[in-house]
């Protein structure tokens, strides 16, 4: 029988040392898996202070304009123009020679006007739809070749073959249209006028299609031989002129 004061024997199942190393790895093992301070607060992980600043940046942007950092207004001011850096300035698309200039918008309007009927070749089909290559109208007398396109035509053409009706084309047409695609018709399809319609000549035949008796009426074979067998005023213009592609105007010089 044990007297009081008397520690108790361990029980003879449990090995003392084996216990004690049990302990000791599982103590260290917590020890790896989380730090504890003395006050027994863990350290706050960087991530968190990151985060935590991101989203405070962020909140101070929106709701107090964070020192106008994201103020557009500050950052970008109205009608500023940036300067363009040395040897870099914008000069504008470089210049083409005239005749160049013009049949370049003249294929554009050949392609959305005149395709359909007359070919990508400008041959039409020998009944319905005239040929532009080579034949007379086309690389005859300007005027009478501004009233075709911008008036229609009916009747018996040059050729003695009454082709189908044209419509009107000038609804809408601009001289730099009109101009564009005189000058590329002339000069396309094995034409070799190799001229420029220019936009004063251009001008011009807009303002005598208006001004005829029957405006607003296709013209026929008959009225372009009274009337209009000549060619239009204006200036001639050298094909190798240098001019703004866009514009069609003269190019500055360098």
């Amino acid at each position: 029988m044990s007297l009081p004061n008397e520690k108790p024997d361990l029980e003879e199942s449990i090995n003392v040392t084996e216990a004690h190393g049990v302990a000791v790895r599982d103590a260290a093992a917590c020890a790896r898996e989380k730090r504890i301070v003395d006050n027994g607060i863990a350290p706050i992980s960087l991530w968190a202070l990151v985060a935590c600043g991101v989203v405070l940046l962020i909140a101070g942007g929106i709701l107090g304009d964070a020192g106008h950092w994201f103020s557009y207004g500050t950052l970008f001011r109205e009608n500023y123009v940036r300067t363009p850096a040395g040897g870099a300035e914008d000069t504008g698309p470089l210049p083409k020679e005239a005749l160049a200039a013009y049949m370049a918008k003249g294929s554009k309007i050949y392609s959305a006007k005149c395709n359909g009927c007359h070919g990508s070749d400008g041959k039409g089909n020998g009944s319905t739809f005239p040929s532009l290559a080579g034949t007379p109208w086309p690389n005859g007398e300007t005027e009478r070749f501004a009233m075709i396109i911008l008036n229609g035509l009916q009747g018996p053409v040059h050729d003695g073959i009454t082709y189908g009706v044209m419509p009107p084309q000038g609804i809408g047409m601009t001289p730099e249209d009109l101009a564009g695609i005189m000058t590329y018709v002339r000069s396309s399809f094995g034409n070799t006028k190799g001229d420029v319609i220019t936009l004063d000549m251009a001008k011009a035949a807009i303002e005598i299609s208006a001004a005829r008796k029957n405006a607003g009426n296709s013209v026929t074979a008959e009225e372009l031989s009274a009337d209009h067998l000549k060619d239009l005023p204006g200036e001639k213009l050298d094909p190798k002129t240098l001019l703004d592609p866009i514009t069609l105007a003269p190019a500055k010089a360098p």
